[in-house]
Order: C-alpha cells, then sequence, then structure tokens
C-alpha cells in the first residue's frame, strides 16, 4: 500500500472519529411541542390523567382530571420512556404555581412505587411560598429539623433532593407562575445541578461523602434509591398544575 493509500486512509479514520465525537455531543430534543411521543406513566404504558399540551408546551393541569378519570390508580409520574441513559447534560425550562412543587428525576427505573425511591431528584418547589400553603409539620418532624413547619434548604428549588442544598448566594430563582431553566449536568466524576443559567452546587456520586447523605437516615426505607447508572429521564406530579419546555439532552 502506497503513503497516498495509508494518508487518505488515516484521514477518513480521523474525519469518523470526528464526526461520531459530533454526534455524540449533539442536543436531542425529548418534547417537539406537538406530540407526547416517547412519554408516558411511570409502570404504565400511556400519558396519565391531567397531562397534555398547551401552546406547545407540556402540561399538567389539576382541571383537566375529569370525573371518570378518579378511579385512575396508576402513578401520575411521568418517565420519557424512549431511551435511558447514563452520563448526560439535561436542560428544561419550568413554571410552577404559587404553592406549586415538583421534580426532575434521572436514572428512573420501573418496578417501585414510583421515582422517588429509586431516582435521584433536582427538586422544583415554590420557595417562597410553598410553607406558607402546606403544613409541613408533621413530615419533617420525623427528621427531628428544628423548625419542621420551614421548607428546609434539602427540600428547596435546586436541590439533589434529601442529599445536596444549593449554594444561596449563587442562587435566583424566578418567582412562581415565571418561567425558570435547569440545566442537570452528569457524569461519574461529578453532578452539577444549574438553575437559570448558574451553577448552585456540584458532588461526587457514589463518594464517601455521597455515602455518609445516602445513609442519613430519609433513605433507609429506600434500599435501591440512586444506587442505578443508567435510567429514564421523569417528572414529578406533586398534586399542582405543572409547565415544561424546551426539553432537551446531550449524551456525555
Amino acid at each position: 500500500m502506497n503513503k497516498i493509500k495509508i494518508f487518505l486512509i488515516s484521514s477518513l479514520f480521523i474525519i469518523g472519529c470526528k464526526d461520531n465525537k459530533k454526534s455524540s455531543e449533539e442536543w436531542v430534543s425529548l418534547f417537539d411541542g406537538t406530540s407526547t411521543t416517547g412519554w408516558r406513566a411511570y409502570n404504565g404504558e400511556a400519558m396519565p390523567p391531567g397531562w397534555g399540551i398547551e401552546d406547545e408546551i407540556l402540561t399538567f393541569r389539576t382541571e383537566k382530571i375529569l370525573e371518570q378519570d378518579y378511579d385512575y390508580k396508576g402513578s401520575r409520574d411521568i418517565i420519557y420512556g424512549a431511551e435511558e441513559f447514563d452520563n448526560f447534560e439535561l436542560y428544561v425550562e419550568w413554571k410552577i404555581p404559587p404553592g406549586g412543587n415538583s421534580g426532575i428525576f434521572y436514572h428512573v427505573k420501573e418496578g417501585y412505587p414510583g421515582p422517588p425511591v429509586v431516582a435521584p431528584e433536582y427538586q422544583l418547589i415554590d420557595d417562597e411560598n410553598y410553607a406558607k400553603i402546606h403544613d409541613l409539620t408533621s413530615y419533617n418532624s420525623q427528621f427531628g429539623v428544628a423548625e419542621p413547619s420551614d421548607l428546609q434548604d434539602w427540600q428547596k428549588t435546586a436541590a439533589d433532593y434529601a442529599m445536596h442544598t444549593p449554594d444561596p448566594a449563587k442562587k435566583t430563582l424566578n418567582p412562581a407562575g415565571e418561567w425558570n431553566s435547569t440545566k442537570i449536568v452528569f457524569t461519574t466524576e461529578k453532578v452539577e445541578h444549574w438553575l437559570n443559567g448558574k451553577k448552585v452546587l456540584s458532588f461526587v456520586p457514589w463518594s464517601e461523602d455521597w455515602n455518609i447523605k445516602r445513609n442519613s437516615g430519609k433513605w433507609d426505607g429506600s434500599p435501591d434509591y440512586a444506587k442505578f447508572k443508567t435510567g429514564f429521564i421523569g417528572f414529578q406530579d406533586h398534586g399542582s398544575d405543572l409547565w415544561f419546555r424546551n426539553i432537551k439532552i446531550k449524551k456525555l
């Protein structure tokens, strides 16, 4: 084989590697504003009652739950069930009403009572008004916190729920009724939570510090919590209206 052929083959190999790298870094839309293709109930086959599309926005509306839906026994949490993801960068824009509460799950596995017992959660909540509208005393008292009626730092927006808390000095949360943006970057070396363009926390998954938090008591009844390294992306229904748009993911 002459030098010219070797050069051409080498060049094609290098170009192919670059193309593969480029394709792995491209954003993939999980919701195009016109269809819920790929989305379904956790442990289910179809979207739960209350979920739909309004003005190209993925929504959960309590008023859309009809009388015939009251006997629905399935989960109202939803997952993008078309594909599982391991290392990724996820971007979502979201909005909640006053007193609203939701969450973004990843590495979701099915077959459990719900995503919270198995999947890490990026918390979405109305930090300002939630404790004014909802009584948290009974729930928080089990954790021995000083002020159980207050929303705890690990329960606030952008927290890795019940694990890691965001830096309040870096956190800018738009009020209920306004759009916010979230970015989650997950690799086995580091996890980052971003809120409205600012990184507000980072941690190393399955590290010594992570395991201390994992074994602190909150997850005693959830032996499989966060042990999986791949799984589905999901959104939580927590009884309030929800709006999601510009949902996209990039494999890392």
